[in-house]
């Protein structure tokens, strides 16, 4: 099958480099990655109300001239990151592929003004700091969705997910609102690293149905939390994980968790030599199993410097 939907190609994003004759170019990153994602909107739906987001961000500090001796002195040091966002947006008409769009824009837009700090954690307040920076961005763009559904009585309503994971060095975060999923695939084993927010899930939480029904509920799909004009709770779950070395992570919508059980995600990320090779599949996947909804995948395999 060709490659299916809107996706850009699995890179391995590594910091390169030439440096100045005679300097040494040293590199400070213990985690680096390789990147992919792949989006489509299924066989029923018109439009994708799904987008994500991919980046390698950093910092780095090159020496352009000074009387100090140079072996005290590196030319040049770099540390980086990745971070990685999908978003499934809700609402009539393109309202959802709006709010889901939006909420990306505007991170990025916060991101990019905000002032220059120091890349890694360092320690736990450090951390708590991080995380605390993260929820305040993710109340910031519920509020300017807020704003422009007021503005516009056409995106009333609108909302979106907004699962966001990213690495400082081997610290990895996450924030979450809504039903798309972020998965750790670690020696064989997958992980849900998130909670979905809907009024299943949340019966099931309470005893009221089992775990084993949320798949049929009627309610499954009804968010009890998410950013927009939508009056469900928009507070971010947040927590903060160890890398090692061979990890994956997977961000999914729920047009991919729908369709494809974990047993079977689990199968594909193992059996993929390549994370773009992976996200083909499990999109491949969702559409064979019949592809009801927008499905969209994002993925990163670290290595970890011992």
């Amino acid at each position: 099958m060709s490659e299916p939907g809107v996706g850009g190609q699995g890179e391995v994003l590594t910091p390169t480099g030439t440096s100045a004759p005679g300097s040494e170019l040293q590199f400070h990153s213990p985690a680096q990655a390789e990147v992919a994602g792949v989006s489509h909107p299924g066989k029923v739906r018109s439009n994708n109300e799904d987008h994500y987001y991919i980046a390698r961000f950093g910092r780095f500090l090159e020496t352009l001239r000074t009387n100090l001796p140079s072996e005290i002195i590196p030319q040049r040091s770099e540390e980086t990151g990745y971070a990685m966002l999908i978003a499934d947006g809700v609402g009539g008409g393109a309202a959802g592929e709006i709010a889901s769009r939006e909420a990306i824009r505007l991170l990025l837009d916060l991101v990019e003004h905000a002032p220059a700090g120091i890349l890694g954690p360092a320690g736990e307040a450090a951390t708590n700091d991080i995380l605390q920076r993260a929820a305040t961005r993710v109340a910031q763009i519920n509020q300017a969705l807020g704003q422009l559904a007021r503005a516009d009585s056409g995106l009333q309503g609108f909302g979106t997910t907004f699962t966001a994971v990213w690495n400082l060095g081997t610290h990895l975060f996450v924030a979450h609102v809504g039903d798309s999923r972020a998965y750790l695939f670690r020696e064989q084993s997958l992980e849900q690293l998130t909670h979905d927010h809907t009024f299943a899930q949340d019966l099931a939480d309470r005893g009221v149905i089992g775990s084993e029904e949320i798949s049929k509920h009627r309610m499954r799909h009804v968010l009890t939390r998410a950013l927009g004009d939508t009056g469900a709770d928009s507070a971010p779950v947040l927590r903060q994980l160890e890398l090692e070395d061979g990890d994956t992570l997977l961000l999914c919508t729920d047009g991919l968790t729908d369709m494809v059980p974990d047993q079977q995600i689990a199968s594909i990320l193992a059996g993929a030599e390549t994370c773009e090779l992976a996200c083909q599949r499990l999109v491949e996947r969702a559409l064979e199993a019949g592809g009801k909804d927008n499905v969209t995948v994002a993925m990163a395999r670290y290595r970890v410097q011992q």
